[in-house]
This record gives C-alpha cells, sequence and structure tokens, in this order.
C-alpha cells in the first residue's frame, strides 16, 4: 500500500513554526504512520517537531499498521478523546488458515489448517455475520486493562486472559478479493483484501480471529491500514519524513497545523452563538441550547468565528465539555 504523495498546504491547514517565541502550533496534524512505530513514538517524533510536550493522539494503531493517525498539539489535546470515539475506515488483508497469539502477523503462528477451496459464498456469509451490531472479544494482546493490568502483560507472564465481549458495530465489511497462496511453512492459504468502516474500539484483528475461526480454518490480519479516522482521509496526511522536511526548511513556513476551529468544525456539528451567550457560555454559566441532529459534542463558535467550546445538551442548556477561546 502507498503513501501518499508530498502536497500543498490545503485549506483548513495553516503552517506554524515551530520554536518561534510565541509561536507553538495549536491544532491538528494528521500523520500517515509508517509500519513498526507505535503512536506513542509518533507522539515522541511530533514533540520534538513541535518543541512542546503537550502532544497527544486519538485512537490507537498498532505498530504493524500505517495511515491515519491525529495527533493534537497544545489546547488541541483537549479534542483528542472526543475525536477517538468517531468512525473509522481501514483497508487491510485477512490470511484464512493461520491463527497466531496475536490475532495479527506479529504473533506466533498457533495453529495452521489448509484454507484453499474455501466457497465465496461461506466466505460473504462469515462476513456477514461480523457486520452491524455485533459482540466482539478484544484481542488477548492488547491494551485493555483488566483488573487494572493491561491484558498483553498477563499473556506475557503466562496467564489464560479472559476479555468480556463489548458492543462495536461494523458498518461496512467488504470483501475485495481471495488470493488463494501458499504460506510460509507451506500451508495451504487464502489471502482476503477486505474494507472496514466500523465504531471506535473495534478490533480489525479481531475480526481476521473471528472470520478464520468461523469457517474452521483459523486466521489473522496480515496487513492494515487506516484511511479515515472521523472527517480526517488519508488525502491530509503526511509521513513523518514529509513533516520533518516542513520543520527543517527554514525558507518555508514549518509544521503544517489543522487550526483548532477548522479541526472542530471538521468534526462536530457547529452552533453559531451571538456575542451576549458568547460571553456567559465562556464563563460557566449553561446556556440556552437548540437541538442539534445526532448525538456527540457541538463546536460552539462566537460572532466573530472563534472557536468556543465543546458543549453538549443537557436538557436543552449547553454543558461546556471544553473550552477553547480564551
Amino acid at each position: 500500500m502507498k503513501r501518499e504523495s508530498n502536497r500543498p498546504i490545503q485549506r483548513g491547514e495553516r503552517a506554524a513554526r515551530s520554536g518561534r517565541a510565541g509561536g507553538r502550533p495549536a491544532g491538528l496534524v494528521i500523520v500517515d504512520k509508517p509500519a513498526g512505530f507505535t503512536s506513542h513514538d509518533v507522539v515522541a517524533k511530533m514533540r520534538g517537531m513541535a518543541r512542546t510536550r503537550r502532544v497527544g493522539h486519538a485512537g490507537t494503531l498498532d505498530p504493524m499498521a500505517t495511515g491515519v493517525l491525529v495527533l493534537g498539539i497544545e489546547r488541541a489535546t483537549k479534542l483528542l478523546g472526543h475525536l477517538a470515539l468517531t468512525e473509522k475506515e481501514y483497508v487491510g488483508t485477512i490470511r484464512l488458515g493461520q491463527t497466531t497469539i496475536t490475532d495479527d502477523a506479529e504473533g506466533e503462528i498457533t495453529a495452521s489448517k489448509a484454507a484453499h477451496g474455501l466457497a465465496r459464498e461461506d466466505i460473504d456469509a462469515g462476513i456477514a455475520r461480523l457486520s452491524g451490531a455485533i459482540m466482539q472479544v478484544p484481542s488477548k494482546v492488547s491494551a485493555i486493562k483488566i483488573d487494572g493490568k493491561r491484558s498483553y502483560s498477563r499473556v506475557r507472564d503466562g496467564e489464560d486472559v479472559e476479555i468480556p465481549a463489548r458492543p462495536v458495530t461494523v458498518s461496512s465489511f467488504v470483501l475485495h478479493s481471495a488470493h488463494e497462496t501458499e504460506a510460509e511453512d507451506g500451508t495451504p492459504v487464502t489471502d482476503l483484501l477486505v474494507s472496514v468502516e466500523c465504531s471506535s474500539g473495534t478490533y480489525i484483528r479481531a475480526l481476521a480471529r473471528d472470520l478464520g475461526a468461523g469457517l474452521g480454518v483459523g486466521g489473522h490480519l496480515t496487513a492494515l491500514r487506516r484511511t479515515r479516522v472521523g472527517p480526517y482521509k488519508l488525502d491530509r496526511a503526511r509521513t513523518l519524513e514529509q513533516l520533518q522536511a516542513a520543520v527543517d526548511d527554514t525558507e518555508g513556513e514549518g509544521l503544517p497545523v489543522m487550526p483548532l476551529g477548522d479541526a472542530a468544525a471538521a468534526a462536530f456539528t457547529r452552533w453559531d452563538v451571538a456575542e451576549a451567550p458568547a460571553r456567559l457560555l465562556l464563563n460557566g454559566a449553561r446556556i440556552a441550547m437548540p437541538r442539534f441532529e445526532g448525538d456527540g459534542p457541538v463546536a460552539a463558535f462566537g460572532p466573530d468565528g472563534r472557536f468556543l467550546a465543546l458543549v453538549e445538551n443537557q436538557g436543552g442548556k449547553a454543558k461546556s465539555l471544553a473550552v477553547f477561546a480564551d
């Protein structure tokens, strides 16, 4: 899966010269995460580029995975918890015929079974069973905490981990192609190219595991690329190399950052507030708020276009979730 090519700064971005006095960028940076990097590795790189410790990410990507990772810098870190709850899209490859301890290609193979000659209608039926509102058991080798300890740490210590199933929504699970091949150990396997749109908290490698189990041959994820987080797609993402080059270019404008207001307007319903109620909102008052279609936070903007706060409707009144205007 190829990387996005370099591109000019688009509308909804600005370039900020990191390290400039009083000029630390505050906003989002959409990164095309490389394989082999943890999400924390990317955050550490961005801290160096932006010259600030206040950097976080919205939604972890496993080291094997590539693609869209949304980073928040400075005050934008307050947006991240809300952005992490939005729908995500992926393209990936599922290998039928082998099971691994991690449910992906990074883990040890625990079982193999020949998986040639599978009927397309059986694969389609398995995918249909894993679509819609389902209960999913997350991968055992994951960062989920069980009694205060990460599941992967318990597995590493030899414990038999049981993670309870939880509800997720797989709004689209599409098979694009199936290819019979042979694994390195000689096992006849079938590789599926799939795309998935799903709710936050869905494990794509668990979908691979469960699809293979349902077909009686086992399965695991061999490649994964995240193509969208909420409204932020790959066409807005830049590689770490491209971002570092922008920072190093003394003739350029520095690190490209999506300003807070643009980021909020893209991800949340917009509510334009008049001057008097805007002042009350910033002072902590719960002002009257109209009903908007859909659930989730609403981005409140003042009459001058400033992004004021993320709010939610409680009994017809706006409750501030995070305030951004000074």
